[in-house]
């Protein structure tokens, strides 16, 4: 069908479907990795199929938002502009994940009757949150450089302030995983006691936040690197980033130091 103004004849524009096996992996992939283990241990007993599931489930999951972060930075948006609603959006739903989160801890914090935290917690350094802080705000400043070099139409400039970023950012899962090392050592595990859970959940799902943000650096820096980019990608990156950055400081303010 044409659509007729004045004299000037409009063909409609062709239609676009956007095509990709990575929500489907990611949806199959949380099944295998969530759903059925958990009823598999809690409901079966049967820990041997919960491994097999969780091991099914993981690389699915990882292959899924590997495709969908590649797909976000190198290819161009059927809708445009509509990426900084959507992280605005996303971002909304997080922060309640987290005060609902927060909101736990504060009425164990305010509800206990004794020492906090208590019995069978070892000594948990606080030199450890500081420097983990200062690398995550250092990752700030280096990936706002790095998008001040985007602009500027500078790649190489760009690519040396993003290797940056991954690198704090690597440093800071480090962080993390030595911590809960040493703490395991140490006989401090989840189900210790009730501080112990509140500290590996707030702590854990922060840590994958950070995760998910080095991923997207990468998937970024390959797309560079093939001269394939989307700056939109690139600034919902940096604000998502710049949020987990900003959700550290209440995580070690109220885990560690209260």
């Amino acid at each position: 069908m044409q659509e007729h103004i004045g004299e000037v004849t409009h063909d409609p524009p062709p239609h676009h479907w956007e095509v990709s096996w990575a929500p489907m992996a990611a949806g199959f992939g949380v099944m295998f990795l969530v759903a059925l283990p958990f009823s598999s241990y809690f409901v079966y007993h049967n820990r041997l199929l919960a491994v097999l599931f969780a091991g099914i489930g993981a690389p699915l999951v990882l292959a899924g938002i590997a495709k969908w972060i590649q797909e976000g930075a190198s290819q161009k948006m059927a809708i445009e502009n509509v990426s900084p609603i959507g992280i605005g959006v996303f971002i909304i739903g997080e922060i309640l994940i987290f005060i609902g989160l927060f909101a736990s801890y504060w009425t164990l914090r305010l509800s206990a009757a004794g020492a906090w935290p208590p019995a069978g917690t070892p000594h948990i350094d606080k030199l450890l949150p500081l420097v983990m802080t200062v690398l995550l705000v250092a990752s700030s400043l280096t990936y706002h450089a790095a998008e001040a070099r985007l602009d500027a139409d500078d790649k190489a400039g760009f690519i040396k302030w993003l290797v940056a970023s991954i690198v704090l950012g690597v440093l800071f899962i480090g962080c993390t995983t030595y911590e809960y090392s040493h703490l395991s050592q140490a006989g401090f595990n989840p189900g210790t006691n009730q501080y112990s859970a509140a500290f590996y959940t707030l702590t854990g799902f922060h840590a994958a936040h950070v995760l998910l943000g080095v991923l997207s650096f990468v998937s970024i820096l390959v797309a560079v690197t093939r001269i394939r980019i989307n700056p939109l990608f690139v600034t919902v990156v940096g604000i998502y980033w710049h949020f987990v950055d900003v959700v550290w400081f209440f995580v070690a303010s109220q885990v560690y130091f209260w």
